[in-house]
């Protein structure tokens, strides 16, 4: 495939709570970004320094977050797949195509390809991982100044041990997804606990 390519990728779809993320990237060959890899094999701290370059150094990209309500409403592959959508379409420069990290594409007005493991094969994808990955833990910060109680900044929303702990302790917080069944589970036992103390 010549001409201009994009590599998309998500963030977030594994977690209980936040934003789904999803990030397009259009590379510059004549500035390549050394070190390129999938997100999750770096330190928090090299994809941190990753994205700064790739920020810079890209012909375009474009982040885009879908929230809890809306993955409640729509659930999570339909919230990644329009978040991968706008992600491509808000790009300032069409490309000629789309590498998209997994087994299916959103839809999206160029052709595009599906590749399993694409953040480790493609560098468009790769970069575009990356740059999910660094916004969905920056707001997963965020949600931990909010919410300090959960421990987000260590787990990431991810079902852990500690967080399970958190969500049977506290109840679900408004950015909880609704509509997973840990958390949905969680709250039916709260309810019943509520019901038997009265």
């Amino acid at each position: 495939v010549n001409g201009l390519l994009a590599g998309v990728d998500e963030a977030g779809r594994g977690p209980l709570v936040g934003n789904v993320v999803a990030a397009a990237v259009i590379l510059d060959q004549n500035r390549p970004v050394d070190g390129l890899a999938d997100s999750k094999k770096l330190s928090a701290a090299r994809r941190e320094q990753l994205a700064e370059q790739i920020r810079e150094s890209a012909i375009a990209w474009r982040v885009i977050s879908i929230d809890a309500a809306e993955i409640d409403r729509i659930n999570i592959l339909q919230a990644t797949m329009l978040a991968m959508q706008q992600a491509v379409e808000q790009l300032d420069i069409t490309p000629e195509h789309v590498f998209i990290d997994g087994n299916r594409c959103p839809q999206v007005n160029v052709p595009a390809t599906a590749i399993i493991k694409g953040d480790s094969r493609v560098a468009e994808i790769s970069a575009a991982s990356i740059l999910a990955k660094v916004e969905r833990d920056a707001q997963m910060q965020i949600l931990h100044e909010a919410w300090p109680q959960y421990g987000f900044d260590k787990h990431k929303g991810y079902p852990t041990a500690s967080h399970m702990a958190a969500l049977a302790e506290y109840g679900p917080c408004p950015e909880h997804r609704r509509s997973y069944r840990p958390v949905r589970e969680c709250r039916a036992t709260r309810d019943q606990q509520l019901v038997t103390s009265n």
